[in-house]
């Protein structure tokens, strides 16, 4: 019985005992630190930081100021969240605006 239960729950068992959510706080300081990134140049010749970079300046700082360490997985997730944000507002803007057709 327990076998055909695992079964059905395939996917739901997927988050690790010791991960921590990113809190308001959290995200909005990683915001501060990629800003701060950007303006200082760190960014490579197509925009986008290198994972050097990410793990070099960004994660220390990020992880000095939160209560729970982040990785460069954890940097990863939070970017990809922070795309469909984007994309949703962006969809939302376009199509409410009248400049968007």
């Amino acid at each position: 019985m327990r076998n055909l239960q695992q079964g059905k729950n395939k996917g739901k068992d997927k988050v690790s005992e010791n991960y921590e959510s990113w809190t308001i706080d959290d995200t909005n300081e990683l915001l501060h630190l990629l800003a701060d990134a950007i303006n200082s140049r760190l960014c490579d010749a197509n925009g986008s930081l290198s994972m050097q970079n990410v793990e070099r300046v960004i994660l220390p700082r990020l992880n000095a100021k939160i209560r729970f360490p982040k990785t460069y997985n954890h940097y990863l997730s939070r970017m990809k969240w922070f795309r469909k944000q984007y994309n949703k507002m962006s969809m939302l803007m376009h199509n409410n605006s009248g400049f968007g057709l």
